[in-house]
């Protein structure tokens, strides 16, 4: 009879590469904050003779500014996913909403018009609302915060709890909406339009348009309330056209 006598030293506890990438996301995100306030001052601090060059970022950076407002007082609320994983989940959606408003990319003139004549700031009041309930999570038939949300109970939620719009519960019933401008070009998208996607020429799936080709949507099963592009790749595909609410 042999007796194994090699040791088994106790694993040291140790961080997992996941942790440390979640870590390093809301390290990131916080550390940007005071960079993107700096440009925001260094813009305002600019040449008079520049106003006109710089009018469509500040446009962008007002949205840009009221929506990062509404989303980092979220960062703090009780909520059923951790908060370092939340975190590191805002911090990729600040990260691209804030490329999103770079000012060498401008913003489409639809946005802009949208927000220019948004002197009741009724938009600004979807976005934000839209905002604050990132990483949500997705539950089907969920039509609040507390039971998570279905991409139509998102939507639903948003602009009745904004602006007190009731919208048709399901998407395909949004999406046939008789008293909402109908737009098929994403260039003439602006920002608080619903974007509708589907297969075969059937709507399933709905979201809230943000700009510069961004949305907002519950995903699916297992997934969070998050930000999309609808420009390319999966969500780019399944486009099928757009409403703009009377507000």
């Amino acid at each position: 009879m042999t007796t194994d006598n090699t040791s088994h030293p106790s694993q040291p506890k140790i961080v997992t590469l996941t942790a440390r990438r979640l870590i390093c996301a809301a390290a990131l995100a916080l550390a940007s904050l005071p960079a993107f306030a700096q440009s925001a001052e260094t813009a305002a601090a600019a040449k008079p003779a520049a106003a006109k060059t710089e009018a469509p970022r500040s446009k962008a950076d007002s949205a840009a500014t009221a929506t990062l407002a509404a989303l980092l007082p979220h960062l703090a609320a009780s909520d059923t996913i951790p908060l370092m994983d939340r975190s590191a989940m805002f911090a990729g959606d600040l990260s691209r909403l804030i490329s999103a408003y770079d000012a060498s990319k401008g913003i489409s003139a639809a946005t802009e018009a949208a927000l220019a004549n948004d002197s009741d700031g009724k938009v600004q009041s979807i976005l934000r609302r839209a905002m604050t309930l990132l990483g949500t999570p997705y539950r089907w038939g969920g039509t609040s915060p507390d039971a998570g949300f279905d991409c139509s109970g998102l939507v639903g939620y948003v602009f009745r709890t904004a602006l007190g719009v009731e919208l048709p519960r399901v998407s395909r019933e949004m999406a046939s909406q008789a008293n909402a401008e109908l737009i098929n070009d994403r260039s003439a998208l602006a920002a608080g339009d619903l974007v509708f996607f589907g297969r075969k020429g059937r709507v399933d799936h709905v979201g809230i348009y943000l700009g510069e080709g961004r949305f907002l949507h519950a995903p699916s099963t297992g997934k969070d309330v998050r930000t999309d592009t609808l420009m390319t790749g999966y969500w780019g595909d399944k486009f099928m056209q757009a409403r703009r609410v009377a507000l």
